[in-house]
């Protein structure tokens, strides 16, 4: 999983952690093909809220935010809160990465396995 969230990270350069989408996952393995259709999501924002039940942007809206805005949440104006927000709410669906990723040259056409282990 770590190798996962550092090359995302490292190739977009915004906060990303696998594990901590869709509610937090248990632990596991998420096994994926590269590549593969996607299901982006529809929405181009979610609430500026950290572990707000509305999770989850389109891949244009991940891209197109600047990760150093803050949050419009005056109780959530550090750099902690705003990390946690991205990993957590803003995110995108994880094909739509794997795809981009494979387009761009960064990943080769296959099978994937994350463990997921904390």
């Amino acid at each position: 999983m770590d190798e996962w969230d550092k090359l995302v990270m490292k190739t977009y350069c915004r906060p990303y952690s696998f594990q901590q989408q869709d509610g937090c996952k248990d632990p596991g393995s998420f096994r994926f093909l590269v590549p593969s259709p996607a299901a982006d999501y529809l929405r181009d924002a979610v609430p500026e809220k950290v572990n707000h039940s509305t999770r989850g942007v389109s891949f244009a809206a991940w891209l197109a935010r600047d990760p150093k805005q803050k949050l419009s949440n005056p109780n959530e104006q550090d750099d902690y809160c705003l990390e946690m927000w991205w990993e957590r709410n803003f995110y995108p669906d994880i094909q739509m990465v794997a795809n981009d990723l494979h387009a761009k040259g960064l990943l080769e056409e296959g099978s994937y396995t994350i463990n997921i282990d904390w």
